[in-house]
């Protein structure tokens, strides 16, 4: 059973900046952890109940393995219901997209933790596995963020650079999500995912896409508006849109 000195030593961790600062990032609950151990990803601690360690004889050999009962995982917990195991994992060193990957996104100081994990989550649904962020996008390891991508996180490459820069380097389509686009179900300039690849930017949730990264947009496009009053749509929902329409249409611009 845990110490009262490792409980408090573990649960500095709710801490975001204690996070940010020794590099390593929390996952809580079974079904997350139970994708963490399926990525076979590097694992430092382990408190869980004694039901969830019975039922999970194979940890990762050189994590900590900690018993807890409720009232302890209730202190390491973030979550308002804690369930039943917490890790702490080191922060893994994302690599840059290459010219294997047929769609990157982009993302443009997106602030809300829940739509960048939605989106993480639905980059992993269609296969995407790299995500270069601007400087001034919220973090990736940031415990709302974390546990909306389901565990997409643990299977995609998010980088966080100067996107105008990247973009800059990069000689694929760039499709930029803009109220002033052309309307991709329109017919005259449809989205096409072309061979080489393309990258889709989305940008900030109130002020959309920054004039520097705007300037590299090659492709500005919208989706329509057929009647609503909604004066726009949510970052997450605008983002799985266009890439569900870019996989539809997979062929040359």
């Amino acid at each position: 059973m845990i110490s009262k000195a490792k409980l408090k030593e573990l649960s500095v961790y709710k801490q975001q900046k204690v996070c940010d600062e020794q590099a390593v990032f929390v996952v809580e609950g079974v079904k997350q952890c139970d994708e963490v151990l399926a990525a076979k990803c590097a694992v430092r601690v382990v408190c869980a109940t004694n039901s969830w360690l019975l039922q999970h004889p194979g940890l990762p050999p050189n994590a900590e393995v900690i018993e807890v009962d409720d009232t302890a995982l209730d202190r390491l917990s973030g979550l308002r219901t804690p369930n039943e195991v917490w890790m702490l994992l080191p922060r893994p060193v994302a690599q840059m997209p290459t010219a294997a990957d047929r769609l990157v996104l982009a993302l443009d100081h997106l602030q809300d933790p829940g739509n960048l994990g939605t989106i993480i989550r639905t980059a992993d649904w269609f296969g995407v596995r790299h995500i270069v962020c601007s400087e001034g996008t919220v973090s990736c390891f940031n415990p709302k963020v974390v546990q909306a991508t389901m565990g997409g996180l643990l299977r995609t490459q998010v980088v966080y650079t100067d996107l105008s820069d990247y973009l800059a380097g990069t000689d694929r389509c760039v499709y930029g999500a803009l109220l002033d686009g052309n309307d991709i179900w329109s017919g005259s300039a449809p989205m096409r995912l072309p061979d080489e690849g393309a990258v889709l930017v989305i940008g900030n949730e109130a002020h959309g896409i920054t004039p520097e990264v705007r300037q590299r947009v090659t492709h500005r496009v919208a989706i329509p508006n057929r009647g609503g009053t909604a004066e726009s749509l949510n970052a997450s929902v605008a983002c799985a849109i266009l890439m569900a329409e870019l996989f539809r249409n997979g062929r040359m611009c």
